[in-house]
């Protein structure tokens, strides 16, 4: 008696489960160890999934619960370098209360995936689980070695996530010469036959930092000329109101001659914020990459209603565009003025590479076979991503998380915003181009 061949699952159609459950495990991320939650049970989910088709994989605690997960998936050519394929398993907090459905519950509605993550990063986690395990169960092996890695942290600053991979586990990324992560490969529809894909091949600088004032306590009652409040308040506003000089880095100059081009309106250098606002749902993301930005974000100080505290903190998010760190720090001390110390939370460079050679070649080859109107186009990323740890290693690092997108979805709004979800056919659209990709790059 014969019995029937199980059928092969659809990887676009697998993604999905795999997405919904990996939403369904809440891996948020406070930024204490104490308070952070489900990296490991995360970890061990995707540990399972990989096991189940015959991957290995190695877990690594940097901290209790704090688990990330490394794989290497064998090339048809050894001799050749490494592909890092990176993505993070934690997320953001979020408020139920701000949601129209839980957001944890990986609920589809509408023709989307619902939850914290769908977008940052977890879609893209599964996509490559769901290729991966497409190819163990058919026999597909890509050209050259890759790497899998999954990480905690992300949203912290990668302290116990891709930092202490580089830093404590560099053997397991041996050969790897080029990587893709988070935030790269999503369209933005100019027409009906046109959409831009943004491949991020820059990310800004990370500078965050703590503002210390300092003053003479008393009662609240008194006249005090003297008040670390007043003098940080007067300090975080000059910082919020401030705006830093307009700079061109070669890769938004090459994004904003293609959109220029595209939308047929002429680039002014001395005004591309005109240019950029005609780009809807991206134009956030795009507008806060032609210069350093600093914005206010937490601020603390006091015990008592009727005293007037000794010290006075606020937290500022700096973000650097590609070699003007230690200028940003110059700026910000001469807006702070004297008497307030300044305090490094965060300081990781920025990151920037060119548009060209084989793998671009392999991405944009990949996406005009699922997208005949795909423009592919270099862009950078205003916020940072663990690419900034393998840098380290001397990897070439780019973000393609592919994704077609509806044409009046704002995009930009759903990272670390309320209703954060993912198009189910854009998710699938993605699998389909990950998996052209990684056979040929």
């Amino acid at each position: 008696m014969t019995h029937p061949v199980p059928a092969v699952p659809d990887p676009t159609d697998e993604v999905v489960d795999l997405c919904r459950d990996l939403l369904r495990i809440d891996t948020t991320n406070t930024g204490d160890n104490a308070t952070s939650a489900g990296e490991r049970q995360a970890a061990e989910y995707v540990a399972e999934k990989l096991a189940e088709v015959g991957v290995d994989s190695t877990l690594l605690e940097s901290a209790p619960g704090r688990a990330n997960l490394v794989a290497r998936i064998p090339g048809a050519d050894p001799g050749r370098g490494a592909l890092l394929v990176h993505g993070h398993l934690d997320v953001v907090p979020a408020d139920a209360d701000e949601w129209s459905v839980h957001p944890f519950s990986g609920e589809i509605r509408d023709g989307y995936l619902w939850g914290r993550g769908a977008i940052d990063m977890k879609d893209f986690d599964a996509m490559v689980l769901a290729v991966v395990r497409h190819w163990q169960r058919t026999g597909v092996r890509p050209p050259r070695d890759i790497v899998l890695c999954y990480t905690a942290d992300e949203e912290a600053g990668s302290d116990y996530g891709a930092h202490f991979l580089a830093e404590r586990h560099r053997e397991l990324f041996d050969g790897c010469t080029e990587a893709v992560g988070e935030v790269g490969g999503f369209s933005y529809t100019v027409d009906d036959a046109t959409r831009l894909y943004l491949i991020e091949t820059a990310e800004k600088g990370i500078d965050w930092l703590r503002l210390h004032a300092k003053g003479r306590p008393g009662h609240g009652s008194f006249v005090h000329d003297d008040n670390a409040v007043t003098a940080l308040a007067e300090a975080v506003a000059r910082i919020g109101r401030h705006r830093f000089p307009l700079t061109i880095t070669p890769t938004v100059r090459a994004f904003l001659e293609e959109v220029s081009e595209v939308l047929g309106v002429e680039l002014d250098p001395d005004d591309p914020e005109t240019a950029i606002a005609r780009l809807g749902p991206i134009a956030n993301i795009i507008g806060a990459t032609v210069r350093s930005t600093a914005n206010p974000t937490r601020l603390a100080a006091g015990y008592k209603d009727n005293v007037i505290p000794g010290r006075a903190t606020a937290t500022i998010d700096c973000r650097s565009l590609p070699g003007q760190s230690e200028m940003l720090e110059q700026q910000l001390r001469e807006l702070v003025g004297p008497g307030i110390d300044i305090e490094y939370v965060q300081r990781q460079p920025a990151l920037e590479t060119t548009f060209d050679g084989a793998l671009v070649e392999a991405m944009s080859a990949a996406l005009r076979a699922e997208d005949p109107g795909a423009r592919p186009v270099p862009y950078m990323l205003s916020g940072g991503t663990d690419a900034k740890a393998f840098a380290q290693l001397g990897i070439r690092c780019f973000g393609f998380a592919p994704l077609r997108l509806p044409p009046d979805l704002n995009f930009s709004a759903l990272f670390h915003g309320i209703d954060e979800r993912v198009p189910v056919d854009g998710l699938q659209f993605g699998v389909r181009v990950l998996d052209r990709f990684l056979r040929t790059c």
